[in-house]
This record gives structure tokens, sequence and C-alpha cells, in this order.
């Protein structure tokens, strides 16, 4: 269990907990890094001064390593960037672009780069860039995805670079995450399963909803704007889907997502919410604390490896 990326990273399980927009705060981050992963704060859209007190609040109650997680499609990513900078925080991850153009002072910092990739071409330019390992995230997870599955990206992936490559979409248990370390990767991002975990702030129904989930259940929208977000069927989605088909403007289509995530997760609002949801949905079934979600993402790893021993 003990990988590159425990060592890079000081932390006792190779398992990165997902930085979900508005999903992921420091109480979730907190958890799970106490827990011996590494617990991802989500900046999403949010400003400078958000992400300055999120990163305050997390260091208050724990002294464990912890990320930020940056999209880089934010309008205020440079702002984000300098905060993380000042208050040099340990690991960096990063979706939605290319974070090639913070990478020298963020290393200066002394801060891990890690950005999220869905291709082969993404994974090898980052590693030319100097990044401290790569996530490849494959289709089944939720929110903004590439169209690669896991299965089939991540051994692309480790066969291309030299760095760490750490596996994400559709892992929510140990059979997954030893599925995962069989493709050659060294750690697992884990994003589903944390939201339905008791320090996830999230509303009681967004998390009921994902354990209520079957399996056909997290559907992908919004294709035809180049940027496909996989969420739990609802009448938001069926909306999505009816623009679509009518060939609506790329702008209607976008329009129609505004502020569905904070409807779904602040306010409770799963029918006309966005229910960012992985494909993993299916296989959960309760709500527990992370630090036990972790104890039985080992356990079931070690489980199964060893009936695979006989």
């Amino acid at each position: 269990m003990r990988t590159r990326i425990c060592e890079m990273l000081n932390i006792k399980y190779p398992i990165f907990q997902g930085g979900m927009a508005w999903v992921s705060t420091y109480h979730l981050a907190a958890a799970v890094s106490e827990a011996g992963g590494l617990g991802i704060i989500a900046a999403g859209n949010a400003d400078a001064e958000y992400v300055r007190e999120q990163i305050k609040r997390i260091r208050q109650i724990t002294d464990k390593p912890f990320g930020v997680n940056v999209m880089l499609l934010s309008p205020y990513v440079d702002e984000v960037m300098n905060v993380i900078i000042e208050e040099r925080v340990p690991v960096i991850t990063t979706g939605a672009g290319n974070p090639g153009k913070y990478i020298r002072a963020l290393k200066e910092a002394g801060t891990k780069i890690i950005p999220v990739v869905p291709s082969v071409a993404l994974a090898k330019k980052m590693e030319k860039d100097g990044v401290d390992g790569v996530i490849a995230e494959g289709t089944e997870s939720g929110g903004h995805i590439g169209e690669l599955t896991t299965m089939c990206l991540v051994p692309q992936v480790v066969d291309a670079v030299t760095i760490p490559v750490i596996a994400a979409g559709g892992i929510a248990d140990g059979r997954g995450m030893l599925a995962a370390f069989a493709l050659g990767a060294e750690g697992v991002q884990i994003g589903t399963r944390f939201v339905c975990s008791e320090e996830c702030t999230v509303h009681l129904n967004y998390k009921n909803a994902i354990i209520s989930a079957k399996d056909r259940d997290a559907v992908a929208s919004g294709r035809s704007t180049g940027h496909p977000i996989r969420c739990l069927k609802n009448k938001l989605t069926r909306e999505f889907d009816k623009l679509e088909e009518q060939r609506a403007p790329k702008e209607d289509i976008e329009k129609l997502g505004i502020g569905a995530l904070r409807r779904a997760v602040i306010e409770g609002d799963v029918d006309k919410g966005s229910v960012m949801a992985g494909q993993i949905s299916g296989l959960i079934k309760d709500i527990k604390p992370c630090k036990e979600i972790i104890e039985d993402l080992i356990k079931d790893y070690q489980n199964t490896l060893n009936k695979l021993r006989g």
C-alpha cells in the first residue's frame, strides 16, 4: 500500500478525496486527511478570500497534508493561485485546463502539482512541464467528464509517463482500488463515496439521492456544448436532453445549468438541481464517517487481494 504517492505527500494511504465544487469543504477534507488519505478543498468558482478562509480553517483542525483543487476556467483562477502560493498549500490538483503558467511559482512555494488529465497527450505534456503526478480520470466519474473509461485510460497513461499516476472514476471500494493498482496506478481518487460521509456538508437529500441511485442513473448531459457533465437523472437532466434534441444554441444549454449545483448541494433540490455523481453511485448504500470509509476500503482491498492469491 505504500507507493511513491505516499512517500511524496507524506500520507498513510494513497487515497485522494476528489475536489468537488460546493461539496469538498474544509470539513470533509480535514476528515479524510485525518483518516490517512489526502483531503482536498475545492475552489470551484469561488473567489480568493473564500479559498484563503478554507485553508485557514483546515489548518485549525488538522496538521496532516491536504490539497486544494483549482478549476482553471474559474474567473478567479489567478487570484486563487496567488493565495495557494502565499499559503504554501502542500498539494494542488487542477481541472479544466493546463496549469503550465503557474507551475514554476507553485514549485518555488513547495507545492506538489497533480493535474487531472482525460488523455494520454495531456498527461505527457504535464510531465514535460514538470508536474509531480497526474490523475487519470475516466468518464465514469461525476461532474465534468472526458470520453475514455478508467479501464482504458489509466494503463495507457501509466505506459506513457514516468511520474506517479492516480486513477479516478468509478472507484468506491477496495475492489475498484485493487483494479486501479492492477492497471498500474499508484493511488486512487474517490469522489462520490465521500459525498456520502458524515463529515460532508451537502444537503441530506443529495446524499440520499446517491444512496437510492441504481446502476444506470448517473447520466451525461450537455455533450453538444463540448463540456459534458455526469449527474443523477432528474427533471433537470431531462430538460438538458430536450434542449439537445432540439439542437438548441450552446448558450441556452449552458444557461440552464447556472446555479443548478448550488440548488442541489445547499438547498437540497434534487429534482431541478444538478446532482453530480459518478456511475459508481449504485454501489453506495450508506452514510458513514470518512475514517470508516477509508478503513473499509483498505480492508476490502486486502480481502480481495487475498482471495485472488488463493
